[in-house]
């Protein structure tokens, strides 16, 4: 369980939100290709190595994933350049673009010893090897020496390795959330949630939307009933257990899951949901929220795009809110992940001419203004949220309600077998019809684990 827990906290992308993400500009999930050491970068005259006046300029190997076809390069070519500038130091750029192939070549030089001094990389089981090797330098004691070290990102948000310690400084990556039609809920007299949002107040609302003729939730139980499922269980758990698999339906593991379906069928019996959402298709019902027939639709950051590209014209009718929330949970806690993230390794740590260089390189990839380069709709760890430019009205709302989320997990359902998670979701259908217990569900589920 533990292991299930580690390894969806850190997300390999489902983010990656991310994260990830189906939106563009999201740093390091791209493509193919294995990297290549020969450097690009060239040194220019500026502040010396760590910021120090008078130290020798020195040479960084960095290797990650913004290769040639990568969406995010030119904005990496960008940061790279303006550091190269203000130290003088150079970077020797060895980035490939990121598959199997590149994986294999990021651990074999590990374990070959021709890892670079700075690694953009995965931070969930992938980094394993090179981590329980002592290959990299974990944050607290780059921190001991450089106490300002990634000072602007959430500590919560950052990936938790098998040993309980921070090794990445995350980039950014997918998020799921709460789409709202602004329209629908203006001619209903209903605000857009906020990051306070509760569940009382969200039954409140779905009724009176359904009273002025509109289907509250756009949703196909037929084929997503995933998203509510995530959020439901963690309405009836924390944050911290969402990635606890049951046992058996009798553990309390097993009776969140059920009291999260049982969370469902209420919304259902309630009239929540569209009329056809036992038959309807994932694609009919997103129209429905498009065509302003439906007020609330929960969907991941990829979404956005598919908004822009097929409803470009009408943007301003809708906006990312927050998903309700009872129990421990926030309404500023989501599902989403960061998937990768800048390492610093042993190797450029215990040289005296490159740790402090390193430190200062890392620091001003994931400064807040550079970040912003990369980032539109994304999650990230940063503390006062991203600030991009050039964003349209939806990923401009969807930029705002990130900067208020104070945390997020993996899915659940990412941590179990194929047939299980087939199972259960399917059987969403007959406990929201009462056809069977919530329990017998879970049952049914766990038994293909």
């Amino acid at each position: 369980m533990k292991q299930n827990r580690f390894l969806a906290l850190t997300l390999a992308g489902l983010l990656t939100f991310g994260l990830l993400a189906g939106c563009g500009g999201n740093p390091g999930n791209s493509g193919s290709g294995s990297g290549s050491s020969s450097g690009s970068g060239s040194g220019s005259g500026g502040d010396s190595s760590g910021g120090q006046t008078g130290a020798a300029k020195v040479e960084l190997t960095v290797v990650t994933s913004y290769g040639g076809d990568d969406g995010n390069r030119k904005n990496y070519e960008n940061a790279v350049a303006s550091y190269e500038s203000a130290s003088g130091n150079t970077i020797l750029d060895a980035s490939a673009t990121s598959n199997e192939e590149w994986k294999a070549k990021v651990l074999t030089d590990f374990q070959t010893g021709t890892e670079p001094d700075v690694l953009f990389f995965f931070t969930n089981a992938d980094a394993e090897p090179f981590i329980q090797a002592g290959k990299v330098v974990d944050i607290d004691t780059i921190r001991a020496a450089y106490p300002d070290y990634a000072g602007n990102m959430r500590d919560s948000m950052m990936a938790v390795a098998s040993d309980g310690k921070h090794y990445a400084v995350p980039s950014s990556g997918f998020w799921e959330n709460m789409f709202v039609n602004t329209k629908v809920l203006a001619d209903c007299g209903v605000s857009v949630p906020g990051p306070d949002y509760t569940w009382e107040q969200f039954l409140q609302d779905c009724e009176t939307i359904k009273a002025k003729g509109y289907a509250p939730i756009a949703c196909s139980l037929f084929e997503v009933p995933h998203y509510w499922f995530e959020f439901c269980v963690m309405n009836n758990g924390t944050i911290d257990n969402q990635l606890d698999i049951p046992a058996s339906a009798s553990d309390a593991v097993g009776q969140k899951w059920a009291a999260a379906l049982n969370d469902i069928k209420d919304l259902y019996e309630r009239g929540y949901f569209p009329a056809n959402t036992l038959t309807a298709t994932d694609a009919e019902t997103v129209q429905l929220f498009a065509d302003g027939e439906a007020a609330f639709l929960i969907d991941g950051s990829w979404k956005v795009g598919h908004f822009v590209d097929n409803y470009g014209s009408q943007l301003s009718d809708y906006a990312i809110a927050y998903v309700p929330a009872k129990g421990q949970r926030t309404a500023s806690e989501a599902i989403g992940g960061i998937s990768m993230g800048y390492f610093i390794t042993r190797k450029a740590w215990d040289d005296p001419a490159k740790q402090a260089a390193a430190v200062e390189f890392v620091s001003h990839m994931t400064s807040d203004e550079v970040m912003s380069t990369f980032v539109t709709t994304e999650v990230t760890a940063l503390k006062n949220g991203a600030s991009p430019s050039g964003l349209n009205e939806l990923q401009q709302s969807a930029a705002d309600a990130n900067a208020n989320i104070t945390g997020v997990v993996g899915a659940v359902q990412d941590t179990v077998s194929s047939e299980c998670k087939t199972d259960l979701f399917a059987n969403v259908q007959n406990v929201v019809t009462g056809k069977m217990s919530a329990e017998d569900a879970v049952s049914s589920a766990i038994a293909l684990n």
